[in-house]
């Protein structure tokens, strides 16, 4: 198109005027592959990431605690179809966005490939990894395209909800008999460094991060964000009288944070690219499920189907 460089430059102005691109705007085919990209492994994440949990709801350890387990995973659920319904408005459809997912040519985060050996993994997960979620989250009501912005709104409030619920059930293992407290700690040894990991490779390293705050898809980078995580979140461990498995960790004055230990990045990659704990696993979990669900999916079409001859006629 012969008017493109005229159409960037308006792009560019709107977003240095912090205005939100909506679905029918101009915008570069880059920035818009860029967040099919992005928003589809978020909405992936969102629905593998019911997989690890939703085996404990059987055996959660009171009424209460199965009540407040099966709300956080029918919230997971609920972001998922959020999201992918913020892709479909870049051109992209459902049914390409699950087979991408099922086919294992999409990512999701590298963090729901490890499994929940006890009950206090999922305490680590939701003060944890959804504490890891809302720092990215946050950041993401801010977001340059209006859909996605708009998602994250609820999608933040949710989450807040889910941290406090995996930091009350490590309050009470923690608190509680020797044997909970140990509990509560190896489930912090384990899910310490993986947590790190959900922010991406050091900026240095990051392919898309650059790109990403340019655009304002992304408002802070990796290591910022990373930072940030450490810095509060090794106050919750010491009330709860835990230990952050890393020998390094130690407040540095001159940076007002805590220096630490990098995370291993070549595990994960090799669990980037399907060599982890239980990588097969959460695939086949939602290609079977995705199988079974094929009648509701046939049933709902030739509702729909019948519903607008009914209208037509």
């Amino acid at each position: 198109m012969s008017n493109t460089p005229e159409l960037e430059k308006k792009f560019d102005a709107r977003l240095e005027q912090n205005d939100f691109i909506e679905p029918k705007d101009w915008m570069p085919e880059n920035y818009r592959k860029h967040l099919i990209r992005q928003i589809s492994q978020h909405a992936h994440s969102e629905i593998v990431g019911m997989l690890p949990e939703g085996n404990w709801i059987t055996r959660a350890p009171s009424l209460r605690a199965k009540m407040v387990l099966l709300a956080k995973v029918q919230d997971e659920g609920g972001h998922g179809l959020y999201l992918y319904t913020a892709a479909e408005t870049l051109g992209t459809s459902r049914d390409e966005l699950l087979d991408a997912l099922h086919t294992g040519k999409a990512k999701y985060s590298s963090i729901f490939n490890y499994p929940t050996l006890t009950w206090a993994d999922i305490g680590a997960i939701g003060w944890l990894v959804d504490g890891a979620a809302i720092m990215n989250q946050v950041m993401l009501q801010r977001t340059s395209y209006g859909p996605y912005s708009r998602a994250m709104v609820r999608i933040c409030k949710e989450e807040s909800f889910h941290q406090r619920q995996g930091y009350e059930i490590m309050c009470r293992l923690s608190f509680g008999t020797a044997e909970q407290k140990e509990m509560a700690q190896d489930a912090l040894n384990r899910w310490w460094f993986p947590t790190m990991m959900m922010f991406g490779p050091p900026d240095k390293d990051s392919p898309n991060s650059e790109q990403a705050i340019k655009w304002r898809i992304k408002r802070e980078t990796n290591d910022e964000l990373r930072q940030k995580f450490v810095d509060r979140t090794v106050e919750q461990a010491e009330y709860l009288g835990l230990t952050i498995p890393d020998k390094n960790l130690k407040w540095n004055e001159a940076k007002k944070g805590y220096d630490f230990t990098e995370p291993d990045w070549s595990e994960f990659y090799n669990v980037i690219k399907g060599n982890g704990p239980c990588n097969k696993e959460r695939l086949d979990a939602r290609n079977q499920a995705h199988k079974n669900g094929e009648w509701v999916r046939a049933a709902a079409a030739a509702y729909a189907k019948k519903k607008k001859e009914a209208v037509a006629a």
